[in-house]
């Protein structure tokens, strides 16, 4: 029996926006993904993180967001939880949510430099397949020299443009994907939002109109 492909897209999405939905839309094709998580961290309205939206304010955002993609779902396992995410707890959730699937946790290559760092990243590398697609300013080569190129020989590199071989499961734990997606910063989202200026070409239409209903990013 075949194995449903589940991937895994976590962030903070302060907003979502199209940049987010590219690249998901992008992953979820070229390696025939079932479904894809959206699944928004928990942070807590405190001073010290100012200019994140309301966790709930963030969930609805992606949920208007991939209301269109039917293979796009949002969850809200790490705001529900109201706790630091850890990717570590994260996973263990989804795999007892889909305990008969191949999950794909899906990353930048710049976030993927740091999984050193990350709370018992040995056990997150063993439990689930990466996939890690490119960022501008960034090099999906320099994932070989992670973690002092001790684990380069389980990646394997997918060709610009094609479609994962299946075959590459049984000998592959990371896929380097490169990817052509939209160079859209929240940072900016934000920045215009906070001016007034129109954010139309960023977000989908629904959240545009959900950020300005709800006043986010004003002060």
């Amino acid at each position: 029996m075949k194995k449903e492909r589940i991937g895994l897209f976590g962030g903070t999405f302060n907003p979502i926006h199209s940049g987010h939905l590219k690249a998901a839309e992008i992953v979820q094709k070229r390696l025939f993904l079932d479904e894809v998580l959206f699944i928004p961290s928990y942070i807590p309205p405190h001073k010290k993180y100012r200019g994140i939206a309301d966790p709930h304010h963030r969930l609805k955002m992606v949920e208007l967001a991939v209301r269109s993609f039917p293979r796009f779902v949002p969850s809200s396992l790490e705001i529900d939880a109201q706790e630091r995410s850890y990717s570590i707890i994260t996973l263990g959730k989804v795999k007892k949510l889909y305990p008969r699937s191949l999950i794909f946790f899906i990353l930048g290559i710049d976030a993927f430099l740091e999984i050193d760092t990350w709370k018992e990243y040995e056990r997150v590398l063993e439990q689930c397949f990466f996939v890690v697609i490119s960022r501008p300013g960034f090099h999906l080569g320099d994932a070989g020299n992670v973690l002092g190129g001790e684990i380069e020989g389980k990646m394997f590199l997918v060709p610009e443009a094609e479609a994962l071989n299946p075959d590459m499961l049984d000998k592959y734990r990371i896929f380097l994907l490169p990817i052509n997606a939209l160079s859209i910063a929240s940072t900016e989202i934000r920045k215009r939002a906070l001016k007034g200026e129109s954010i139309k070409s960023m977000v989908p239409g629904e959240v545009e109109a959900y950020i300005k209903e709800n006043k986010l990013y004003q002060s």
